[in-house]
């Protein structure tokens, strides 16, 4: 099974992405945990990668492609993979399909998140407190106007995948504001419906 989760920041990617690897024996390609594993070895993509981080700005299209297809060549993504945080582009998109092409796959569904804006950006802000109570380290990307500024990126250049998967026929929505387990729920009736169309 090869998917994307689509979604703006704290929309809860990542919980439902580790839900799937566990049920699916796939693996989760984050591509901001594995740039932010690139800033923490200080690598070359890293390196270059840190500053726009730090800014909450996308990353360039052709490091984030080269980072996503070095990894899914390694063993642990033969079985199928769950992409986080990209594509976030349409460039990234349509390089994405070129690549997957290129290894004889097809992607099996695309799962959009969909959340009231205003109710997740004080999510994300309740979330950083917590960490900064806690005494856990806040990402620099998890600051409140960090975090508008990409929602609002989200809103300008990765909603415009919803079209381009829905062409394609893989598209679906669910309520992300739902209850952990309800957005399980719904993501698991998406992907039945996906497998039975393809069936």
């Amino acid at each position: 099974m090869r998917l994307i989760l689509l979604g703006p920041p704290g929309a809860g990617k990542g919980t439902q992405a580790e839900r799937l690897v566990a049920k699916h024996g796939i693996v989760q390609l984050s591509t901001g945990d594995m740039l932010r594993a690139a800033v923490a070895e200080g690598t070359p993509v890293g390196l270059e990668a840190k500053d726009v981080m730090a800014r909450g700005e996308l990353c360039p299209d052709s490091l984030v492609v080269s980072i996503v297809a070095d990894r899914i060549e390694q063993p642990d993504a033969h079985n199928g993979f769950i992409l986080d945080g990209f594509p976030r582009t349409l460039a990234q998109a349509e390089a994405l399909d070129k690549m997957l092409h290129e290894h004889k796959l097809d992607l099996d569904a695309v799962v959009e998140l969909v959340v009231d804006q205003e109710a997740l950006l004080e999510r994300v802000e309740r979330r950083a407190r917590e960490n900064a109570a806690a005494g856990k380290p806040v990402r620099p990307d998890d600051a409140p106007e960090t975090v508008k500024r990409r929602i609002a990126d989200f809103n300008r250049v990765t909603s415009l995948l919803r079209p381009f998967y829905e062409e394609k026929g893989i598209h679906s929505s669910v309520d992300g504001m739902a209850s952990i387990d309800e957005v399980a729920r719904q993501i698991d009736a998406a992907l039945a419906k996906t497998e039975t169309a393809a069936a």
